[in-house]
């Protein structure tokens, strides 16, 4: 089982990710390369690096499995300014030669939001952005994450992600990340794992799926909301979770989890905690603990 969280990216930026990952008892992580809502970033520190590889191999971690997310702010099916469009992808562009420097093969990124405008319009401006951005040598993969469908964002069904993929010139050099939470929010039911992969493999082809992101939903099937749960505490389920952990077809993928911290609500109500050590163990028993979250709690105070 491949599976990690999202970690920070902070301190001594790839090396503080491998140790949380760790103290997690994770194999693989997430990382933003700075802040996700911002553009402020620091130099890659080489030095770093190269120690949180050699912390990386001494723990089994295979950086090959080791998943980078784009910034929130970076929105490709938006041009309505062509001076904020052109930023998002030279921003973009900024963001995977941080992950080249880095050694890291995938980076995640919201396809984006169609503002004002169609969503076919949006995909054709996803598409041009792309075939701008990827080139031949490029060394870290961009993976489209799969969308819960809120507002105008593109990218909550198949259709559309095929759409994006067979618009562009190098289809080699592009993956999905698919996300638990968005799939059961844009209306796919996670319980129907088989049939949402084989529509995938027909339309897509499971070869690109490079990265899970396994979230439960605090919503319904198809309310467009992309609210995530903590693992098996949310409308999915503990079950529909780990069928798609244990999954024969999603064996080799890393798997991360971006579920909510927990919140302490006795004295100090401001103090969250991070869940992703108790949800990884729960995982890797299969069974579940519907006392985790006061476990978590109870662990940290």
């Amino acid at each position: 089982m491949i599976i990690g969280s999202h970690v920070s990216f902070r301190e001594t930026q790839l090396l503080s990710s491998v140790k949380e990952a760790l103290s997690y008892g994770a194999n693989t992580f997430m990382f933003y390369t700075g802040a996700p809502q911002n553009t402020m970033r620091k130099d890659i520190n080489k030095e770093y690096t190269e120690e949180a590889k050699k912390l990386m191999l001494e723990n089994n971690i295979n950086i090959n499995n080791v998943i980078c997310h784009a910034p929130y702010i970076i929105n490709l099916a938006n041009r309505s300014s062509e001076e904020k469009w052109n930023f998002s992808i030279s921003f973009l562009i900024q963001e995977i030669h941080r992950c080249e420097e880095l050694g890291v093969k995938y980076i995640v990124l919201h396809p984006g939001s169609a503002v004002g405008i169609t969503k076919e319009e949006g995909i054709k401006n996803i598409v041009d952005a792309l075939n701008y951005i990827i080139k031949e040598d490029d060394e870290c993969m961009i993976l489209l994450e799969t969308m819960a469908g809120k507002g105008t964002e593109c990218g909550s069904s198949i259709e559309e992600i095929s759409a994006i993929i067979n618009g562009l010139i190098l289809k080699d050099k592009i993956g999905v990340c698919i996300d638990s939470c968005h799939i059961n929010d844009a209306g796919y039911d996670i319980g129907g794992i088989d049939s949402y992969l084989d529509e995938f493999d027909k339309l897509i082809g499971l070869e690109r799926i490079k990265c899970v992101h396994l979230n439960d939903s605090k919503n319904l099937v198809g309310t467009h909301k992309d609210r995530h749960a903590n693992f098996g505490f949310g409308e999915i389920g503990f079950e529909k979770l780990m069928n798609v952990v244990n999954h024969p077809k999603l064996k080799d993928v890393p798997k991360i989890l971006e579920t909510p911290y927990i919140g302490d609500f006795d004295e100090d109500k401001n103090r969250i905690y991070p869940p992703y050590k108790f949800e990884i163990e729960m995982i890797k028993s299969n069974s579940f603990n519907p006392n985790l979250l006061e476990e978590i709690r109870a662990y940290y105070k």
